[in-house]
């Protein structure tokens, strides 16, 4: 009696072992054929419809300002001598421009080089006959109307140790003129996306993204080398402004909304 019980026991636990068995198979396995379907809904993202568009605009400007470069060569038996002389004759320049409106700080040295000057006698070697000292100077003429004395005046002061190149127009203040160019920049841009918006039924939305590609003023070179006068006063160099333009390109992107 005793061991049938037990055998019954035993028979029971058996069958629900099994059972949970078969159930938790069947939780795992639709559990698993929901995942692809939640997994795909979760990864489906709406489709983003833009349009971009690149555009310049231009203002245009008259140069009120003039930039050159200043170079003063001098040449001696002996380096001192040499740097004294190129020394004296660049203290006469600034000292002459400073008499036509040009500040301290628009006169910047950019160089000085000294080296040997080697000539050679009949059949034998080189020799170091002289030493030959340059110094170069940039100056800025913040006014158009001494720009012309200004250049005058340097060549006086220096006379055939000097030489005056790179002579450049350039406008003063151009962020009023960059400002207006970035105004039609971006009106042409809009003007041009709303075209192909409205051709393909869509219309403008708001804009993501806006970027300056490029703003650059186009300085005018008035190229001559001033120099060797033999001594004589220069008259006022004529200088003509003539206009400038300065651009500025801009990259707009929009969404795209239905019409």
């Amino acid at each position: 009696m005793d061991a049938k019980i037990t055998l019954n026991v035993r028979s029971l636990l058996l069958v629900i072992m099994v059972a949970l068995a078969v159930l938790a198979a069947y939780t795992v396995g639709t559990g698993a054929g929901r995942a692809p379907a939640a997994t795909a809904a979760e990864e489906k993202t709406p489709e983003v419809r833009t349009i971009a568009m690149t555009a310049s605009g231009e203002a245009t400007a008259v140069p009120d300002e003039l930039s050159f470069s200043v170079s003063v060569r001098a040449r001696a038996g002996d380096v001192s001598t040499a740097l004294d002389r190129a020394n004296s004759t660049t203290r006469r320049i600034i000292k002459a421009l400073r008499k036509h409106g040009v500040a301290e700080k628009d006169v910047q040295t950019t160089g000085l080089s000294i080296h040997p000057v080697r000539t050679r006698k009949g059949k034998g070697q080189p020799v170091i006959t002289r030493y030959a000292v340059a110094q170069d100077q940039d100056v800025l003429v913040r006014s158009l109307a001494d720009a012309g004395k200004a250049v005058s005046a340097t060549v006086d002061a220096g006379g055939n140790a000097v030489r005056v190149h790179g002579l450049t127009l350039k406008v003063g203040n151009t962020d009023e003129l960059l400002n207006e160019a970035r105004d039609q920049a971006v009106a042409a841009a809009t003007e041009k996306a709303e075209q192909y918006a409205a051709a393909t039924g869509r219309s403008l939305g708001d804009v993501t993204q806006i970027r300056e590609v490029g703003a650059k003023p186009r300085p005018n070179a008035y190229e001559e080398e001033l120099s060797y006068l033999d001594g004589a006063k220069a008259s006022s160099v004529p200088i003509s402004a003539g206009s400038e333009q300065l651009r500025v390109t801009v990259s707009v992107v929009w969404d795209l909304a239905d019409g």
